[in-house]
This record gives structure tokens, C-alpha cells and sequence, in this order.
């Protein structure tokens, strides 16, 4: 299955329709980011949190994916910007793999440009989704 459907929450789309139009972040990020992150807001679908289902990767999830050619699976927090650090395990939702989970569900698969080469990715399980434990604020 591929992520054809993209579900975020309103809360989500709207802080990061904000982060898109801050000055910082579009002099810090690559344009070529920003875009890809532009286009998959405008063909998201928004709901509220409450009525998000359990297997939709937000900002914040923690997300289990797996490389389909290697079979490697990472575990990844996706994160606004100034909180990635990938040697904690945390994506920037501007990362090329961030930007492409944002709205999947578990079982989807995605194909991602990255700067080590195109990779199709499924995203296996989500280990901790805030929507689901009731944290809206995050």
C-alpha cells in the first residue's frame, strides 16, 4: 500500500503551516525541504486530535520503518526542526524521510529521495503517538 491519504491533525497543520512562513526557518532550510513539506500540507487531510486513528504517524510519533531493499528497520521521533538530533533518533519533519511519514499509517510505503538515494520505506509500527496518549500539546 502506498500513502496515498495523508491525515494530520489541525493542530499540526497549523503550527507547521506557521513554521513554513517563519524567516528563520526558510533562510536555515533547504528550499527544496520546504516545498516538499508545502505540497504534502495542501493534499493532507485535517482532523481534529481526538478523532485521529492510533496508527497515523503525527509530529511527535515515534515511528518503526523499514528499508524494503536492505530489510533494515530505524526507529525515529519526528520532530519540529530545532529539536532533530539524529544521534537521539530524532527526524526533522524538513528531512526528506520526516516529510515523507507525516500522515501515514502503519502498513503504508513511501518512496523518498535522500541524499544516499532513492529508498522505499514502510512504516512498521508506531511505538508512541501523542494523539493516542491523550498529550494534544505536544
Amino acid at each position: 500500500m502506498i500513502c496515498h491519504d495523508i491525515l494530520i491533525t489541525e493542530n499540526d497543520r497549523r503550527r507547521l503551516g506557521t513554521m513554513l512562513l517563519d524567516p528563520r526557518v526558510s533562510k536555515a532550510e533547504r528550499p527544496e525541504h520546504l516545498h516538499a513539506l508545502e505540497a504534502e500540507l495542501e493534499r493532507a487531510y485535517g482532523v481534529d486530535p481526538t478523532e485521529l486513528p492510533h496508527d497515523v504517524v503525527t509530529m511527535n510519533s515515534t515511528v518503526e520503518i523499514r528499508d524494503l531493499k536492505s530489510g533494515e528497520t530505524e526507529t525515529y521521533t519526528l520532530v519540529y526542526p530545532e529539536r532533530a538530533d539524529i544521534n537521539a533518533n530524532r527526524i526533522s519533519i524538513l528531512a526528506p524521510i520526516g516529510t515523507a511519514i507525516l500522515g501515514c499509517r502503519v502498513g503504508d510505503v513511501v518512496r523518498v529521495k535522500t541524499p544516499s538515494g532513492a529508498r522505499r520505506i514502510r512504516v512498521e509500527e508506531i511505538h508512541f503517538q501523542p494523539e493516542r496518549a491523550g498529550e494534544h500539546h505536544l
